[in-house]
């Protein structure tokens, strides 16, 4: 760092210096102190709108610019975890959702959506209030499910971007939670109902967060990989008539 500001060091005053030298080179020249001092004032003054239109336009743009590549690439990423671990873990969690024909017949989607539809499946999602009941699912079935996608979802946390995504990291916290919680109980078939009720509560927690992720990730695909967003429709896990064969 100490190298870098050195070199910066000399490279200012080296320009300032050549800049004197032109300009006393002009004035031996044409001997026009006037303008000289007006044509830099001018430039001096106009210095003011440079910065502000290059740190303030130029730079917003161009950041913005950066983000939304970022995000196409981050989209990559949460759509290899739906296609690896996501969508399939949100047919088993669904699974502890006594109310889960309320949410899934706003949750078909299809060709036709548009932005106005994502948002009403969106609402619908957070006002989604459902207590699950982890009885009603297969805890055996989603604790073998979710250890032996551990490796993968360590693997999605090495990447420095997702730090750029807070609500799909969020997420994966929320899941190794709770395949923490799972792993930690030996026999899942002789819980307490406490138990179960505190188990319920980290399904909950990753269930809720795995359907918006999978919203915003099918609005996504609908907006810029409509071949990809054809095969999402046809392995919808809300979808009981969802076949992956074109019909």
């Amino acid at each position: 760092m100490k190298k870098l500001f050195n070199w910066q060091v000399t490279l200012g005053i080296l320009l300032v210096g050549l800049s004197i030298v032109f300009y006393l080179f002009h004035y031996s020249v044409f001997r026009d102190a006037h303008h000289i001092f007006l044509y830099l004032i001018g430039d001096i003054a106009f210095l003011f709108l440079d910065v502000l239109i290059v740190t303030m336009v130029l730079h917003r743009l161009l950041e913005y610019r950066d983000k939304q590549s970022m995000l196409r690439k981050l989209n990559m990423v949460i759509g290899t975890f739906f296609s690896e671990a996501g969508t399939e873990l949100l047919k088993k969690c669904s699974q502890c959702d006594p109310r889960l024909t309320d949410i899934s017949s706003k949750l078909v989607i299809t060709n036709n959506w548009g932005v106005k539809e994502f948002s009403e499946g969106g609402n619908a999602i957070k006002a989604h209030t459902s207590n699950l009941d982890s009885k009603a699912g297969n805890l055996v079935e989603i604790k073998d499910f979710l250890l032996g996608k551990r490796p993968f979802l360590l693997n999605l946390l090495e990447n420095p971007n997702l730090l750029e995504h807070e609500s799909f990291t969020e997420l994966l916290w929320a899941v190794f939670h709770l395949t923490d919680e799972l792993a930690h109980r030996k026999d899942l078939a002789k819980l307490p109902a406490s138990d179960c009720q505190h188990l319920a509560g980290d399904i909950k927690r990753a269930y809720q967060q795995l359907v918006l992720q999978w919203l915003d990730y099918m609005k996504h695909l609908k907006q810029d990989y409509p071949y990809l967003f054809s095969l999402a429709i046809r392995t919808n896990p809300f979808d009981a008539n969802a076949s992956v064969e074109v019909r």
